[in-house]
């Protein structure tokens, strides 16, 4: 198809975390529906810079859908109104000719804003810092089939691996609650001979982390299901929960003493 979408853009622009932000208003043309939705925002910032002004700062990486870099809230949807996508993967043939479209960051206390749409999601990384591995020695890959896994465990487990990082549960949230995130990492492991080891530390230790990143809590809308652009489901949130139980129930007192 040829460029011919008009549209309305409201974009987010904010130069950091300590500054108010607003939103700006810009009309661009020539836009084809075989786009993707980040093509669109590469022409805007082309257009911007020709005539002078600072381009909009967001997040892309491989625009692949792997990555996770992508984080853009659209007309109020994280990663915008596809289903099981990410912003890099959504085309402009979801939108019709004439739309106003509103971009905002992910709106979560625990991902402050760097500028305009970029967020700080470092506090993710800081709970796979807490127990998001299995302590093995490095050295050469073992034999695939050295451990026995039954193909029910290792396609849950595989589910579960799918998710990617990028944050659109915490923005799709009401408490901004990382619960699908956590449980997604908890649960890829702990279904696993090789994670089964240090499942009762891991759990805590990166609930903990959570708690203390000031994630909110989780409070069953399912909204963060609704939002993953790999189809992470709630089931490993109750996984999560069950998992949590009982360590705090035989673990934690070792851990944390009887007080």
């Amino acid at each position: 198809m040829s460029g011919n979408m008009h549209l309305t853009l409201k974009i987010w622009r904010q130069p950091n975390a300590k500054t108010k932000g607003q939103f700006e208003t810009v009309k661009i043309d020539g836009i084809s529906p075989d786009m993707s939705f980040l093509e669109m925002l590469d022409i805007v910032n082309d257009r911007e810079m020709k005539q002078g002004k600072e381009g909009f700062a967001f997040d892309h990486d491989c625009r692949e859908g792997i990555c996770g870099m992508c984080s853009l809230v659209i007309n109020g949807m994280p990663h915008g109104p596809d289903h099981g996508i990410t912003t890099c993967q959504l085309h402009m043939r979801k939108f019709k000719d004439g739309d106003t479209i509103v971009i905002e960051p992910w709106r979560a206390s625990a991902f402050p804003v760097i500028k305009d749409c970029v967020v700080n999601r470092s506090a993710f990384d800081r709970i796979i810092q807490a127990g998001g591995f299995v302590s093995v020695n490095t050295g050469a890959a073992p034999e695939a089939a050295s451990i026995p896994v039954p193909k029910d465990q290792a396609d849950r487990a595989f589910d579960a691996a799918a998710c990617i990082g990028c944050g659109a549960c915490v923005a799709a949230c009401k408490n901004s609650s990382a619960m699908l995130f956590v449980s997604a990492k908890v649960s890829h492991l702990s279904f696993l001979p090789q994670g089964k080891v240090e499942a009762k530390k891991r759990v805590l230790a990166m609930v903990a982390q959570m708690d203390k990143e000031g994630f909110g809590n989780c409070t069953n809308l399912y909204e963060c299901q609704a939002a993953c652009p790999k189809g992470i489901t709630v089931d490993y949130i109750a996984k999560m929960n069950r998992e949590y139980l009982m360590a705090t129930a035989t673990y934690a007192e070792k851990v944390y003493g009887k007080d």
